[in-house]
């Protein structure tokens, strides 16, 4: 076939049918969200560009809007041009590079007004614009730790009302949980007690980068146990000491009565 008298039209429709790896553009922010940042911290966000051979990308927009609220109006963070690496960026603390596929955005010393949804736009030669967004936090304490007991299954549930990665832990009478005490789940909210009857003090443990808090459930005193235990060393000390007193006083008597007889001998022999 010529494709010189190949028509125009059909050109175009081909064009329009080409894979979508060779045309169309894809953006990526490679952190894990929510990111979560200390106050005082430096924020790093990082997007991956995907595009192919026929795409060209005319600018990089990084903006951030507030996560909840009734008002939703974005502020601008940086605008960086596509082809240079150099990014204006509308306040002092917020740097931008742009790399060929990749765009780092950085905050330093963050605050809790700069928490929100960033959104990062990417727009082609041809006006389209992609986008993708992240949601950012600030890195709070454990706050409201509280243990409630479920009797019927036997389990004691720890729960915390808004810290950041918060890590659960359990103790009994200041211990650790052992095995005869009770099981632990994965994720360190729920104590199953394997102990018969519940009995004692359970605290749970919540804790994060920011410090720890905790929250501790009483149950009736572990008396029987206790008592137990001291009767059945009390008891026999108390029998040793007893027969010994008792095995002296015996012997004392017949050493004293050995005497007066032996004295009552030499009287006699002596008359």
């Amino acid at each position: 076939m010529d494709l010189h008298y190949f028509p125009s039209w059909k050109v175009a429709l081909l064009l329009l049918l080409v894979p979508c790896g060779l045309q169309c553009m894809s953006v990526h922010v490679l952190n894990e969200e929510p990111v979560h940042v200390m106050p005082g911290q430096q924020l790093i966000l990082r997007a991956q560009i995907e595009h192919g051979p026929l795409e060209e990308v005319s600018s990089v927009t990084w903006e951030r809007e507030p996560e909840t609220g009734m008002t939703h109006e974005r502020v601008t963070l940086a605008t960086c041009p596509g082809r240079s690496l150099k990014c204006a960026g509308t306040r002092p603390n917020v740097h931008v590079n742009m790399e060929q596929r990749e765009t780092t955005l950085e905050m330093n010393a963050y605050e809790a007004a700069d928490g929100g949804v960033y959104t990062l736009t990417v727009t082609d030669h041809r006006g389209a614009k992609t986008t993708a967004q992240c949601i950012v936090r600030e890195y709070e304490e454990v706050h409201h730790v509280s243990v409630s007991i479920n009797a019927s299954h036997s389990t004691l549930v720890c729960g915390e009302a808004w810290g950041t990665d918060p890590h659960f832990s359990w103790l009994h009478e200041r211990a650790a949980i052992t095995n005869s005490v009770g099981r632990v789940s994965k994720d360190g909210t729920t104590l199953l007690v394997t102990k018969t009857p519940i009995c004692g003090h359970f605290t749970c443990m919540v804790s994060n980068e920011l410090g720890h808090s905790s929250a501790t459930y009483t149950a009736a005193p572990c008396e029987a146990e206790g008592r137990g235990t001291i009767a059945a060393v009390v008891c026999p000390i108390f029998l040793l000491l007893f027969g010994g007193v008792l095995a002296f006083l015996l012997w004392r008597r017949h050493r004293h009565s050995n005497r007066g007889e032996r004295l009552h001998e030499h009287l006699d022999d002596t008359i």
